[in-house]
């Protein structure tokens, strides 16, 4: 017996083999080995507190954090109960290396122990690691766009003023401004709306770093829209000249006409800017009178100026001219008589046609007066208090003519004489 079992070994052995091969081929045949391939596989980096704990931060580099293919090799049987679902790529703070790089272990969460093999196109996270910098920033209120012809933007503001942000410090260190924007375009009214902050850095180049946490992502901005009205200026000139001269009654304006802003509801009842009396004073001039005004002072409430490059200030001046003389002409039967005692007559003999009369005032006034704008009068009761005469006795007297202009800027200037013949009543 125990030769029969000991006798052929090679033939046995060849046996078994054979039996071996057949076996695998047969279930190769059945329950082959294949690959599959799965995409955009996301990595989950744990124990990252490792990093932020001592007050650092990180940042994924060239996308690393994704593995773009992942090849799964196992048997079709197994293959065939697997999807995208049961593949996990882990990448282990703990595991960070001197290069700033993080191992990826890639698994199933199923059949692990039958796969033939699971690898991905990389093998590793890259992190850019940073010291953390925290900044605060005023928020700035800001408007695109613009508004309808006839209107400006007034005053901007934002329900919250200050912003903390926190991130890299390379990154954070470019963060130059801080800003809410609002679209204006069109409006005529008020605006009250939220707005997303930005942030810019010095060249206005908007940041937009996903490492950069905010305090806070939006605000309430309110921006005021004002009318615009164009507004002369007037200007009241007090005080009296030097004698032998004279206001002329002209004011110019080095800017005489000066655009604002405001409400609609309060520029409906403002018609100019006024400069009160007292600010340009013309007393004891002898020459043109300047002075600097800042129309800021005398703007009505809730008005403001509204030009580029214009803060207000502009000279006024008052013109001041040398009075000129002029004699002017009066016929003697123009000439009237006042305060003639009754019972007595009063006839003029010289001159005997023509009286001169010398005026005195603004070379302009002179030039257009005519005989038929002076009133003459002889006013026969003031000669007599003068004269001290109690009582008119006939006779001729020189008495003084009294001129006036209807242009008040002309007066009478010296005196002028006439002879008057008195009669008594018979």
């Amino acid at each position: 017996m125990k030769s029969r079992l000991t006798r052929n070994w090679g033939l046995k052995i060849a046996s078994f083999l054979s039996a071996a091969l057949l076996w695998l081929v047969v279930t190769n045949i059945n329950d082959p080995i294949v690959s599959y391939r799965v995409t955009d596989v996301p990595v989950i980096i744990r124990n990252a507190n490792l990093i932020t704990d001592r007050g650092q931060v990180y940042e994924v580099l060239d996308g690393t954090d994704t593995i773009d293919v992942v090849t799964v090799s196992a048997p079709r049987s197994i293959i065939d109960a697997l999807d995208k679902s049961n593949i996990s790529a882990v990448a282990d703070i703990n595991d960070l290396t001197s290069v700033d790089t993080v191992p990826i272990k890639l698994s199933t969460n199923k059949y692990s122990d039958k796969l033939d093999s699971i690898r991905g196109n990389i093998d590793s996270v890259r992190l850019s690691i940073e010291e953390k910098k925290t900044r605060s920033l005023q928020i700035r209120p800001a408007t695109t766009g613009e508004v309808r012809e006839g209107y400006m933007v007034g005053d901007t503001a934002t329900d919250q003023n200050l912003i903390q942000i926190s991130g890299p410090q390379s990154v954070v260190s470019q963060v130059a401004k801080a800003q809410a924007e609002v679209d204006i375009s069109g409006f005529t009214n008020n605006i009250d709306a939220d707005s997303v902050i930005r942030l810019y850095d010095e060249e206005g180049e908007e940041i937009t770093a996903a490492n950069i946490e905010k305090s806070i992502s939006k605000v309430r901005v309110t921006v005021e829209i004002l009318e615009l009205k164009s507004l002369p200026v007037v200007c009241e000139v007090t005080g009296t000249p030097e004698a032998g001269y004279q206001y002329t009654g002209e004011v110019t304006f080095s800017k005489g006409t000066v655009t604002v802003a405001a409400r609609s509801q309060t520029l409906e009842h403002v018609e100019a800017i006024e400069i009160p009396s007292g600010v340009l004073d013309v007393t004891d001039a002898s020459e043109d009178v300047t002075v600097l005004v800042d129309l800021n002072e005398y703007l009505p409430d809730g008005v403001a100026l509204a030009e580029n490059n214009f803060v207000g200030r502009i000279n006024v001046t008052a013109k001041i001219e040398a009075e000129r003389e002029r004699a002017v002409r009066i016929p003697v039967g123009r000439i009237l008589f006042e305060g003639l005692p009754e019972g007595y007559q009063a006839v003029i003999t010289e001159p005997a046609n023509e009286c001169s009369i010398t005026l005195t005032g603004l070379q302009g006034a002179l030039n257009e007066v005519t005989a038929e704008d002076v009133t003459a009068v002889v006013d026969l009761g003031a000669w007599m208090a003068q004269e001290e005469m109690t009582e008119l006795t006939e006779g001729s007297y020189w008495v003084p003519v009294n001129a006036t202009v209807a242009n008040e800027s002309l007066k009478q200037s010296g005196i002028t004489e006439v002879r008057v013949h008195i009669i008594g009543e018979q």
